[in-house]
């Protein structure tokens, strides 16, 4: 009995552990039947039961685009809306303008379901099931009532001028229409305006005539520039060329002077180069001397040693003292002659430096005091004068020399008394004498000088008239 109960137990939870296991499979399959993915050009919709929002508000259903959900078997479903752009042909005819002209309007609207969460859901709930044919016709009679809305509250000029105005205002209202149905706006183009009164095209005919009009005033105004420039450029031209002109001539007196710098320079280094080379030449005469005296020495050498060869023979000792003696005569006077030598050739160095340098000295600071000479008289003939009256002293001194060493004493005079202008000979001997030499007033005026009043009287004819000055 015990063993039966068991078997029954035994079989009892095989049973149970199998079903589990089907559940489970069965479990599986249907997750991985109902776990549904939405295609990147659709959006799936779920309806059925779904789950509240957050807010507590129901759905009608569930969008999902580029995703995947779970579609709970026998309480949801699902269906696709195709993404799918739509062209919507609008040919409107006789739309009243805001100027009560009629006109035609022909243009192309592409649309299509938005994905946009908010939009997406008018779209499943006025859309769903629809074909693409009847959602483009449902959108047309949307756009064709917008349209006309927009045209009667704008001008043709508006219209047919300001295209980007207009279409804005067509996207604005039409696409706010179209989010109503779960669409939006993706493309508007205007093939053409017509209207049938020709205003249109008479507008048009006025901006051609305009835009004639222009280009002739511009044109005009362009050839007036143009011959303005070419003046203009000529008148430069003549400027630069005359400028260039003067560059020139600039450029050839500032050659001209940098010329004369340069043989200037040349001058000078030639001259020190001459110094040098007289230098370089006594130095070397010097040493032809002291080379002389050397081979003079050598030869005396040779001289003594011959001689000592000669008496070698006879008398080995004197010869030998004789021989020694001459030795150190030959040095010390060998010794002398170089000294001497190298004495007068560094005398004769020192000299010509010295002379150079004095020279140089001299004639720096002669042409020093005749700059300060020039600055302080003003000009050139000032100093000049200046100099020449320095030198008065020594010019008078030549001319007392003259008679200096006249002897009166030794003079003898035969004197017959006074003569017709109450002369006496020897006072005209005297004047006569003195009259030989030049008058310091013409010595002064050879030199561009003037004597003082107070030295020089002026002739009796040339002294101001006392009774004009009273």
């Amino acid at each position: 009995m015990k063993n039966l109960l068991a078997n029954i137990g035994t079989t009892i939870g095989i049973v149970l552990g199998i079903v589990v296991v089907l559940v489970l499979v069965m479990m599986l399959l249907v997750v991985l039947v109902r776990y549904k993915k939405c295609p990147s050009d659709k959006i799936m919709v779920i309806y059925g039961k779904i789950s509240p929002n957050k807010d507590g508000t129901y759905r009608s259903a569930k969008c999902i685009h580029g995703g995947a959900s779970l579609v709970l078997p026998f309480i949801q479903s699902y269906t696709f809306l195709d993404l799918t752009p739509l062209s919507i042909s609008v040919d409107l005819k006789n739309a009243l303008s805001k100027q009560n002209i009629r006109i035609d309007v022909p243009s192309i609207f592409t649309v299509g379901i938005s994905t946009d969460p908010a939009i997406m859901q008018n779209a499943a709930e006025r859309l769903l099931g629809l074909q693409l044919k009847q959602i483009s016709e449902l959108a047309k009679d949307v756009i064709f009532g917008q349209l006309r809305l927009v045209i009667a509250t704008m001008d043709i000029e508006e219209i047919n001028t300001d295209r980007d105005k207009f279409l804005e205002a067509i996207s604005r209202n039409v696409e706010g229409e179209l989010k109503k149905l779960g669409l939006k706006l993706i493309n508007v183009n205007m093939t053409d305006i017509s209207d049938e009164s020709g205003y249109i095209v008479a507008l048009g005919k006025e901006a051609a005539a305009k835009a004639i009009n222009d280009a002739k005033i511009s044109v005009a105004e362009e050839n007036k520039k143009g011959a303005i420039g070419e003046a203009n450029a000529q008148m430069q031209q003549r400027i630069n060329v005359a400028e260039a002109e003067s560059r020139a001539i600039e450029g050839e007196n500032k050659a001209k002077a940098e010329i004369a710098q340069s043989k200037a320079i040349l001058r000078q280094k030639e001259a020190e180069a001459m110094k040098v080379a007289v230098t370089a030449e006594n130095v070397q005469a010097a040493k032809a001397k002291e080379e002389s005296y050397a081979a003079e020495q050598a030869a005396e050498i040779a001289r003594a040693s011959r001689e000592k060869a000669t008496k070698e023979a006879d008398i080995i000792i004197a010869s030998e003292i004789e021989k020694r003696k001459i030795e150190i005569q030959a040095d010390a006077e060998a010794e002398n002659i170089r000294r001497r030598a190298k004495g007068e050739a560094d005398a004769i160095f020192a000299k010509m430096e010295a002379e150079a340098r004095g020279m140089f000295e001299s004639l720096s600071k002669q042409a020093e005091g005749m700059e300060k000479l020039v600055k302080a008289a003003g000009t050139a003939d000032e100093a000049v004068r200046l100099m020449i009256a320095d030198k008065l002293e020594e010019l008078v001194a030549t001319q007392v020399e003259a008679i200096k060493n006249l002897k009166i004493d030794k003079v003898t005079v035969w004197d017959g008394g006074q003569n017709a202008e109450g002369k006496t000979a020897t006072a005209n001997f005297l004047s006569g004498m003195l009259k030989s030499l030049p008058p310091l007033d013409d010595l002064y005026s050879m030199a561009g000088l003037k004597m003082p009043g107070v030295i020089s009287p002026r002739p009796a004819e040339d002294k101001p008239d006392d009774k004009k000055n009273d």
